[in-house]
């Protein structure tokens, strides 16, 4: 191991001094606030552990850029060689999430909202949230925005009204966004009012043709009311899981579907309008990147389209650099991977991190989302035939709340990768998947998984400098400087 010298030992006194300055100010994260400036040639250090005795905390053993070169793996970061900007890290905020975290006492909710959507040194600055376009499966019951009673019809959906997520969504959006003005939020629905589908059910069935155009008008009056609210939607994509009818709700689409009703109803709505919502396509499995090239391949339909979404139950990620290599033009968005009940925090840590963090960025990914933010202890609420097993970011029970492993998943990018940052060049050696980013203050990020059996050393290489570090197995660690 190397020596600490008499400049590193210096810079730590400046550190620590710094430290003690902060904390001497009073601040407790409730106001975004810049992170401290590190001295040049010191790295900072966040660590989770997969055995949970360290959780996102700041280590205080300082590393430093110099000549020497541990007998080590190699990452190497190339900060001239970019790639994607990012657009934000998050979760779905769910109607079930909504419910709960307004349930808890407003001390207690204030300060959690804070905490999660806040970019002060006790937040971790989460900058990019889903919704559902009406009920998800993890809300407490099925609805649209244009529910009727059987065998009545709306074709010109003038009976549209945000109904229910005027109780619980739209609130909490307009307090994170006190927060986060610059919040990006996305869009996603899992069926359309039942009296548009040919089944006439929640579950399944596919948009009635003679439907298109009226619901394109949905999603129109749906942009135009959220805003009126004061939300801001910055993107749709047209299904949550178009190939996956068993859901409560859902619904099927093709691609050729989903083509027709993009350049000859939504795309043409959109323009009518003068709506800048990005629209994004297929929002499934990393198992299937045919169904969005179809759709681009389609230029009066990609002409509309901003990019694609993917989830990761079934494929491999690189499904994305697969649509990325064929239309490069358009974007990539990763929006959902959920954690399970029956999950073990250190094999999960590592997994979403190599995968959805990591690997969704490598893979050009301008967003990577887990998917519930929250959940009671029984894993509700759910509709009937939802999720059972959903664990989110949080477990709220009663006034109280625990934080689960996507929690830390997503923290350990959102809380130092801001939208804006850029993706740059690392490389990735035996069982150390990695992704670096060019922040726009000029900082660097580097976030490295342990993937393997073994505790590891390695150098992390910048601009001909090197500073050596280890990571035990199951671990994930933040570098920046």
């Amino acid at each position: 191991m190397r020596k600490i010298n008499a400049r590193l030992l210096a810079i730590g006194m400046v550190l620590a001094a710094v430290q003690c300055s902060k904390k001497s100010s009073g601040g407790d994260g409730g106001t975004p606030e810049p992170p401290p400036v590190t001295p040049p040639g010191v790295v900072e250090v966040w660590l989770t552990k997969g055995d949970q005795s360290v959780l996102l905390q700041k280590q205080s053993k300082l590393l430093a850029f110099d000549n020497g070169v541990a007998n080590a793996a190699n990452i190497e970061v190339d900060s001239t060689s970019k790639f994607q900007s990012v657009d934000g890290f998050g979760y779905t905020l769910t109607g079930g999430s909504a419910q709960l975290i307004n349930q808890l006492p407003v001390d207690k909710k204030n300060n959690l909202l804070q905490e999660l959507f806040a970019r002060g040194d006790n937040s971790i600055g989460i900058s990019y949230l889903r919704i559902s376009i009406g009920a998800s499966d993890l809300d407490d019951a099925v609805f649209s925005y244009n529910d009727l009673p059987a065998g009545q019809t709306d074709p010109s959906q003038s009976k549209f009204d945000l109904g229910r997520d005027k109780t619980n969504l739209i609130p909490l959006l307009k307090q994170i966004l006190a927060i986060n003005p610059n919040i990006k939020i996305l869009g996603s629905p899992w069926s359309p009012p039942v009296w548009m589908k040919d089944n006439g059910n929640s579950v399944g069935g596919s948009l009635i043709p003679a439907m298109y155009s009226s619901y394109a008008t949905y999603f129109v009056k749906y942009i135009q009311a959220m805003k009126a609210e004061g939300v801001p939607v910055d993107a749709i994509t047209i299904q949550n899981e178009p190939q996956h009818g068993g859901n409560n709700p859902s619904m099927v689409m093709s691609a050729v579907q989903q083509a027709d009703f993009i350049k000859n109803h939504l795309g043409p709505a959109f323009a009518a309008a003068a709506l800048s919502t990005k629209i994004i396509i297929w929002d499934h499995n990393c198992n299937n990147p045919d169904y969005p090239k179809t759709i681009l391949a389609d230029p009066d339909a990609a002409k509309y389209v901003n990019g694609s979404a993917f989830h990761l139950y079934e494929g491999d990620i690189s499904a994305l650099s697969n649509v990325h290599d064929a239309y490069p033009d358009k974007a990539l968005y990763f929006t959902e991977q959920w954690t399970s009940s029956e999950g073990q925090f250190s094999g999960d840590l590592v997994w979403h991190v190599k995968n959805v963090i990591i690997g969704s960025m490598r893979n050009w990914s301008r967003v990577a989302l887990e998917w519930n933010l929250a959940n009671d202890p029984s894993f509700g609420p759910h509709t009937p035939g939802g999720c059972t097993q959903c664990k989110g970011a949080l477990t709220i029970s009663g006034a109280n709340f625990t934080r689960n492993v996507s929690y830390y998943i997503i923290a350990h990018a959102a809380k130092f990768i801001p939208p804006g940052a850029v993706r740059i060049s690392s490389t990735t050696t035996g069982n150390l998947p990695s992704a670096a980013f060019l922040l726009p203050d000029g900082r660097k990020v580097l976030i490295v998984a342990n993937a393997g059996n073994d505790a590891v050393g390695f150098n992390i290489k910048f601009k001909g400098k090197s500073a050596f570090t280890s990571l035990a197995v199951g671990s994930v660690a933040t570098y920046t400087w």
